[in-house]
């Protein structure tokens, strides 16, 4: 299938090392962003903040949470170009909701007099909210939203990206917790350009399931 949007998608993979000379271009990195905050979300909740970690201080602060466990990906914090941090918000409210109403007032999505109207849709963070108050089996969905929208806006870049699981949770969301404010990170996301001879993973074919095997159209 000869398409563009194929194509980028077979030209990604998980970058596994890269080159700490090369830097993303300030502009690519306005498109990224934009595109991020653009991602989908359940009744636009977007229950998400990214923190982005640039500076050799923010750097060397993701560095030592590595210092217990996950040590694999510790090199991808200084080689890469960025770590983005996608954080959720734990204890989504009806007042968390009424900025997204707001802003769509704002915006001339929703009329102001059909305000009240408008937070009918908050029944689903409703049937997701725990009795004390969590939501984070809801709000983390919506944060992986953003990180697939975030892999393909990358990919339509030419920029290179590896998804960290492999944190220390904990570490981190102690590290950065004024960043974070009161949001919790389960997940980050290394970016910038593979290394052109050290990446192992640049040099492997692509595999995935066949379409049949994953695929039912009824």
């Amino acid at each position: 299938m000869n398409t563009p949007v194929i194509s980028d998608l077979l030209w990604r993979y998980t970058t596994k090392k890269y080159d700490p000379d090369r830097k993303i271009p300030q502009e690519d990195l306005a498109v990224l962003f934009e595109a991020m905050r653009l991602s989908a979300s359940s009744i636009n909740s977007q229950p998400w903040k990214f923190i982005v970690i640039e500076s050799d201080e923010a750097k060397q602060r993701m560095y030592d949470t590595f210092e217990a466990m996950h040590q694999f990906n510790r090199p991808h914090i200084f080689e890469s170009s960025q770590i983005i941090l996608f954080a959720y918000h734990p204890h989504y409210t009806r007042e968390d909701y009424a900025k997204v109403v707001d802003k769509g007032i704002e915006d001339g999505r929703t009329p102001a007099e059909k305000r009240e109207n408008a937070f009918g849709s908050f029944i689903f963070a409703e049937q997701n909210t725990s009795p004390d108050g969590n939501t984070s089996c809801w709000t983390k969905a919506q944060t992986y939203i953003a990180l697939g929208n975030t892999l393909h806006t990358l990919a339509r870049l030419k920029i290179d990206s590896t998804p960290l699981e492999g944190i220390d949770t904990e570490r981190v969301n102690r590290e950065f917790a004024a960043e974070l404010e009161g949001y919790r990170c389960d997940v980050a996301l290394a970016i910038g350009y593979r290394h052109p001879t050290e990446d192992f993973n640049a040099r492997l074919p692509k595999s995935r399931l066949s379409s049949k095997k994953i695929l039912t159209r009824i």
